[in-house]
């Protein structure tokens, strides 16, 4: 049966790389083991849908949502104001902004797309006029946007703690520690890259023009600074679950959005909801093809296999982390975060219980890893959407995006594997 798994696996590549939407994709690998694997389909169809009644999956097209809202709203707005109002006359201090602002965004939408969506269009025309090449700036912006995908809420950490059994909130905390340390390390570089653009920089303020500018943006960024610390404060206080979390972003976002910011009218309230829609529906299908395709390669006995053919080549801890790390890259290179976690994550964590990594940290590392997918060609969903928002072509944006990714992503990704304090630090801290 491994023979016709493997065969189920190289058609799902295949389709992926002809760029086959992806239901279509797992649904095709699916039909592989029905027809040649003589595996019977009504009771897997049955299973996965059943699946999808579990009320942790609400939490996913709640969050996208949120998101669509937020980056309709005005939020975005208020929050970038704010935290420029710290480093706005700091050589390099726009590109902070960036790394901050995404990574405030990410503790409210769960999502990838929200920050380049959201802050691409108000932050790129400021940092191109202020000196900044406008390819850099995309690039920069794109690559931040990651970080809706590592600072909880995470939409793929939910998946994961789904497919895997494993406690959402320890993993939302287990990649809050690489998440913010991949927003220091590329404002670290971002610093660096500035010497070499003439900037024009504001004057510096006195003691009490600061105090004044910060009071004056950060009362009017007060409600959308409340969003995370409701939602965060909710989740890990006990207070609230993911899910209901998830609805109480989109009960919040929504009268802010009107009534204070006044981004959202109806017509965009009612175009956010199609296109959420519309994202929800194809993931929710990518969901129950790819589950039960997992489920069959379990019962089949798939992973078994592969941790005894990998222990076959080595059993070096620290060489077949490296493998493993580069495997999640190149599988987050052709597809997106959540079908990664949701194709690869059953067939690892037997692996790497056996190498002695907890499915905590396991977390991290496939969050960390199939993150970086996002823009990393030919997959590379944000960095698309940021030259499309940023108006710049796709090849011009590769190159300070990769090395952004090499310079201040990749080192975050081996001490995720590593250093396991760095992404279980907070889940014992907590209890978990």
């Amino acid at each position: 049966m491994i023979e016709v798994a493997l065969l189920a696996i190289a058609v799902l590549v295949i389709l992926l790389t002809l760029g086959v939407p992806l239901p279509y994709c797992f649904g095709g690998a699916l039909m592989v083991m029905v027809y040649v694997g003589d595996v019977t389909m009504k009771g897997n169809m049955n299973w996965g849908m059943q699946q999808l009644s579990n009320p942790i999956l609400l939490a996913i097209p709640l969050f996208v949502l949120a998101g669509s809202i937020m980056s309709e709203s005005g939020i975005a707005a208020a929050l970038l104001r704010f935290v420029n109002s710290f480093v706005g006359h700091v050589r390099g201090g726009l590109g902070i902004v960036a790394a901050v602002s995404c990574a405030v965004i990410g503790a409210i939408s769960g999502s990838g797309l929200t920050g380049i969506a959201a802050i691409g269009p108000i932050l790129i025309p400021e940092m191109e006029a202020r000196g900044y090449p406008r390819e850099y700036a995309t690039a920069l912006i794109a690559n931040s946007s990651i970080l809706g995908l590592l600072i909880p809420p995470s939409v793929t950490m939910i998946i994961y703690g789904w497919v895997t059994d494993t406690s959402i909130l320890a993993c939302f905390l287990a990649t809050l520690g690489p998440g913010l340390l991949i927003m220091c390390s590329f404002s670290v570089v971002n610093l660096w890259m500035s010497r070499k653009f003439d900037l024009v920089l504001d004057d510096k303020p006195s003691f009490g023009e600061l105090t004044s500018k910060l009071t004056e943006t950060g009362i009017h960024a007060f409600p959308a600074l409340l969003m995370p610390v409701i939602i965060l404060g909710g989740i890990y206080g006990g207070i609230v679950t993911p899910t209901e979390a998830a609805a109480l972003a989109v009960v919040y976002a929504i009268p802010v959005g009107f009534l204070i910011y006044k981004g959202l009218r109806w017509d965009n309230f009612l175009s956010a909801g199609k296109e959420s829609a519309t994202a929800v529906g194809t993931i929710m299908m990518m969901i129950v093809f790819s589950m039960i395709l997992s489920q069959i390669f379990v019962f089949e006995g798939v992973p078994q296999e592969i941790v005894s053919s990998i222990f076959a080549i080595t059993e070096n801890k620290v060489l077949l982390l490296i493998l493993i790390n580069i495997l999640l890259f190149l599988v987050g290179m052709v597809v997106n975060d959540a079908t990664a976690i949701i194709l690869i994550a059953p067939l690892l964590l037997p692996l790497m219980v056996a190498l002695g990594i907890s499915p905590v940290q396991f977390a991290a590392i496939m969050g960390v890893n199939t993150a970086m997918g996002g823009v990393t060609p030919p997959y590379a969903s944000i960095l698309y959407l940021g030259a499309r928002i940023g108006k710049v072509k796709v090849t011009k944006v590769i190159p300070p995006a990769m090395f952004l990714i090499v310079t201040g992503y990749v080192p975050v990704v081996f001490l995720t594997s590593f250093w396991p304090d760095l992404s279980l630090f907070l889940p014992r801290l907590f209890g978990y």
